[in-house]
């Protein structure tokens, strides 16, 4: 079945909350934090952009962007499991990297496990390039983050498929409004390296 991309609004909390708690357990995002995002993701003063992918009346994945001062930062990309693998989680990227051209940032960060192999492989192909490292970013786990830089969003063309590497199921929780805020919570550790978590 096709999968479309959308804007999400409130009314679509109930199923992003659902997908969240399922694939990241132990650190899901509270009702209250999407709430707060959202509220800044429409308006003139707009600084988020938050997409969902639906298949059909299902909601398979989600993404956000949130903007500071002209820099972008991915704030949460999730996939249901049965698209890892399909392309969803490029598509999402793409989505965010739009939206980052429209509000004119100069650059896009992230932040991703060190433990994940196949999200920086994603982002690499995006064009990110790693300038850091945030130790212990990832509580309680202790798992220090790769922090990731894409130069000139404007500039960036989707690469093309892989499918060893199309997509990553990622997550973040923003427990700040203030870039480079270094605190968010792991993915399941039962399953460490298929969710990411970035944070702005």
């Amino acid at each position: 079945m096709t999968v479309t991309l959308r804007e999400m609004r409130w009314w679509d909390l109930d199923r992003v909350m659902a997908l969240e708690e399922e694939l990241f357990p132990e650190d899901a995002w509270s009702r209250g934090m999407f709430w707060s995002e959202l509220a800044h993701a429409r308006g003139r003063d707009a600084t988020r952009h938050y997409v969902v992918a639906e298949s059909g009346s299902r909601l398979v994945g989600y993404a956000g962007l949130a903007v500071f001062d002209r820099t972008g930062d991915v704030q949460t990309i999730a996939a249901a499991r049965d698209h890892w693998g399909t392309g969803l989680g490029a598509r999402l990227l793409t989505d965010l990297l739009t939206a980052a051209t429209a509000f004119e940032c100069r650059e896009v960060l992230l932040e991703v496990r060190v433990d994940n192999a196949r999200a920086q492989r994603l982002y690499e192909r995006f064009g990110f390039e790693p300038i850091g490292i945030r130790r212990g970013y990832y509580q309680p786990g202790n798992v220090d983050a790769l922090v990731m830089r894409l130069s000139d969003p404007a500039s960036t063309s989707p690469p093309a498929p892989a499918s060893s590497t199309a997509t990553a199921a990622t997550a973040e929780n923003p427990a700040s409004t203030e870039a480079g805020a270094s605190t968010a919570n792991p993915a399941s550790t039962a399953n460490p390296v298929q969710g990411t978590e970035t944070h702005g």
